[in-house]
């Protein structure tokens, strides 16, 4: 009787442990990759939130102030009033552009048949595989006065236009870098859809256009959703393309915060834009997604 009660404390003092057991080693294979992520994400932006609270000197460069200076700034001028509404309106202007192209392209794509949907899908994919800088160059010479489009235009008797430093050519050379990740996340969706569904609304009587509408539409909200949030994130924080086909007049955050930090020397008040630029970005995103799932819910019941 004895020597059976020290075995079952032990048995029990096992199974106490064997939770911890198991629990402990999956944090210590993910911590590498959360210290990665503290080095390279949560380090540099506290230094950045950090350097906003400074202020600039001319002669000395960053003084430590510990004051709003920098975010009054920003804040109380129109100067960069209008550099946030245009980069947010080319964000909004090239997501709508792309939901608009990406999601009947998706719907296409996921009713072709291999081989033509593998090569459908190579050629929406294949921007990706190009440097964003060198897709900004071959816009700039397609858009420039001696272009490509141009010199269609000439051939009946039209222009030349400026197309190349204006806000169209931003945002057709955006929407041609965002569009894959527009279509992919619908292709997704698109293929969680049984097709059976179609099939019953249109035995019903239903439209292909109700169809399409009451059925299709409301199950692809969840990767327009998670499409839409890419492409307008990935927008409103570009550089190189605002940078190459924007010119220096027409400034959006990135370039800002670039001229800030390389022309200027001004890096409290860059880091203030860099700070409120994503700030600004993540509520429009969460507002977004809280009031498109909101709707989908109500219209799934």
């Amino acid at each position: 009787m004895d020597s059976t009660l020290p075995a079952a404390q032990s048995a029990n003092a096992s199974a106490a442990r064997a939770p911890w057991r198991a629990f402990v080693p999956l944090w210590l294979m993910s911590a590498p990759a959360l210290i990665l992520f503290a080095t390279l994400v949560l380090v540099p932006l506290a230094m950045t939130l950090a350097l906003t609270f400074y202020r600039f000197d001319p002669a000395s460069g960053p003084i430590a102030a510990f004051d709003f200076h920098n975010y009054v700034e920003v804040i109380g001028s129109s100067y960069f009033h209008t550099i946030f509404l245009r980069t947010f309106g080319i964000a909004l202007l090239t997501t709508l552009l792309c939901v608009a192209i990406g999601t009947p392209e998706a719907y296409v794509l996921s009713r072709m048949r291999d081989p033509w949907r593998s090569l459908f899908l190579l050629v929406i994919l294949a921007p990706l595989l190009v440097s964003v800088v060198v897709r900004a160059f071959g816009w700039s010479m397609l858009l420039n006065t001696n272009g490509l489009v141009n010199q269609a235009f000439a051939l009946f008797g039209l222009g030349p236009y400026k197309l190349e430093y204006t806000t169209f050519a931003i945002v057709i050379a955006l929407v041609h870098v965002m569009l894959p990740f527009m279509v992919i996340p619908v292709w997704t969706a698109l293929q969680r859809l049984d097709p059976q569904t179609e099939n019953a609304a249109l035995s019903l009587m239903a439209s292909p256009a109700t169809t399409l509408r009451r059925i299709v539409l409301p199950q692809l909200v969840p990767g327009i959703l998670s499409g839409s949030l890419m492409v307008f994130g990935l927008s409103a924080s570009a550089f190189a393309i605002p940078g190459l086909l924007g010119g220096r007049r027409l400034k959006v955050a990135a370039t800002a915060v670039y001229d800030q930090f390389l022309s200027s020397m001004n890096w409290p008040l860059g880091a203030t834009i860099a700070v409120l630029l994503l700030v600004a970005n993540l509520v429009v995103m969460l507002t977004y997604y809280r009031v498109l799932e909101r709707r989908y819910t109500r219209s799934m019941g």
